[in-house]
């Protein structure tokens, strides 16, 4: 085979929960009481809009989370790098690496340096970029190039978008409808799922994608770090990160804090205080220093047994996983506080006392009458608890606990611009650019969040 797969545990735990997720769509499409929240999720453009941002995040992350190792020119054995898809894909801004620090969209260095002409003289000047900007004779004239290609990449992606949209409205149309009429009525948003807020969404990011992706080919649309690598390809790597962290650390999480928050309300007694005493005892700890101790733990285990770790990417894997599992277990009982006060007030219902009369168990009680009326609390505290856990991925790295510094993160790059920004002449856009991927994802979730709480409330459900 001309490649090798390789199975990292995130990966792993990734398809498991996109099976899971693929699952549940399935089962909740021929249940009318799941489908009817999920449609009016549908109707909501916002919440239609944030789901195409996020589903390009995921699909980003998916990308980079299909790993594999090439055969090497000799055909007798694999290479020790190991790639992604998304690696693949964006080959040529891994092999575009320049010297040190380059501003975006430059074609000269961002420092002067000391330049050595043929005739012997040495004069202090910006240096030409051995890839951003190359194509150019004078780097003057970069401003007038980039318009130039920017005009080209939006011409190109709005013929794309055009086509696309021609092939959906064809397939959207009603039967013996006029594709000109069918035009019309996507435009004044006639129908029940807002699919021109849908359409213009993907417009957008089209538009930014064929810009991104034919400028980048030219310059370094985002600039470099200190050692010259392209700051955009770092940050599209980091997105597998950040969804790694918000949504393995969410699947710890979850059983905890739903199974002892519905159980300490329900039964009280003894059984509450014995569940009190332990979320408050952990609440107690300082989290950093928890988290601290775990990931230092696990870095002796991993100096003192090398072989268990075939190279640097299994290695920093196993300390992304063991960071997911140590920040589930410490972030459950926020949640478990919360679900505790719903059940408390949910076991003095009619419909639940009207259950126990009848002879119901107490597993059927808080799987079918609880659960079911507690899970708004759950979908948004786990979407915002997840746009806080992509947040504090940047301070763990900032204290040195975070993920493996081999690996992208917008944590890392936050970290490492700390420095940056107190250099002169200031380096501002690894910030900028981490700054930016972190908002557009929290910003999308929260906004998708919003609905499906507001759909899967029973009070307000319409």
């Amino acid at each position: 085979m001309p490649i090798q797969p390789v199975f990292l545990w995130t990966d792993v735990l990734i398809y498991v929960l996109l099976a899971a997720a693929v699952g549940f769509g399935l089962y909740a499409s021929r249940h009318e009481h799941l489908r009817t929240p999920w449609r009016q999720v549908a109707r909501r453009p916002m919440a239609m809009a944030a789901a195409v941002v996020l589903a390009a995040y995921v699909g980003t992350g998916l990308l980079d989370s299909i790993h594999f190792r090439e055969r090497l020119p000799d055909q007798t054995q694999y290479s020790a790098e190991v790639q992604s898809v998304l690696d693949r894909l964006l080959h040529p801004l891994r092999a575009r690496v320049e010297t040190t620090y380059s501003a975006p969209f430059a074609a000269t260095a961002y420092a002067k340096e000391t330049v050595e002409h043929p005739d012997g003289r040495r004069t202090r000047e910006y240096p030409r970029l051995r890839y951003g900007g190359a194509h150019l004779v004078d780097a003057a004239g970069a401003t007038r190039d980039i318009a130039l290609r920017v005009v080209t990449a939006s011409a190109t992606a709005l013929l794309a978008w055009a086509a696309l949209t021609a092939m959906f409205v064809l397939a959207w149309r009603e039967k013996g409808q006029a594709f000109p009429l069918a035009v019309r009525r996507l435009a004044r948003g006639d129908s029940p799922v807002p699919w021109r807020t849908v359409l213009v969404t993907v417009g957008v990011l089209i538009l930014l994608v064929a810009n991104a992706g034919h400028l980048s080919l030219y310059y370094h649309v985002l600039g470099t770090d200190q050692v010259g690598q392209d700051v955009l390809l770092k940050s599209l790597k980091s997105v597998r990160t950040g969804l790694v962290i918000g949504t393995l650390t969410t699947l710890v999480m979850l059983p905890f804090a739903v199974l002892f928050g519905l159980m300490a309300g329900y039964f009280r007694g003894w059984v509450d205080d014995v569940i009190q005493y332990t979320y408050t005892t952990l609440s107690s700890i300082p989290g950093v220093l928890l988290i601290a101790a775990a990931i230092l733990s696990l870095q002796v285990y991993m100096a003192n047994h090398p072989e268990s770790f075939d190279n640097v990417v299994a290695r920093a894997d196993t300390r992304l996983l063991f960071l997911c599992v140590i920040l589930g277990v410490t972030s459950w009982t926020s949640l478990c506080r919360l679900l505790r006060g719903e059940a408390l007030k949910l076991r003095e219902a009619d419909y639940v006392q009207a259950a126990q009369a009848l002879g119901a168990s107490h597993g059927w009680v808080l799987a079918r009458h609880l659960f079911p009326n507690v899970m708004h609390v759950v979908l948004i505290t786990v979407v915002l608890d997840f746009s806080g856990l992509v947040l504090a991925e940047a301070v763990l790295s900032y204290v040195g606990v975070g993920v493996d510094p081999s690996m992208d993160s917008w944590g890392n790059m936050i970290n490492s611009a700390r420095l940056e920004m107190a250099r002169e002449p200031m380096v501002w856009w690894s910030l900028a650019a981490a700054f930016l991927f972190m908002f557009a994802l929290v910003l999308a979730a929260n906004m998708f969040a919003d609905a499906v709480r507001d759909a899967f409330d029973p009070r307000l459900r319409k």
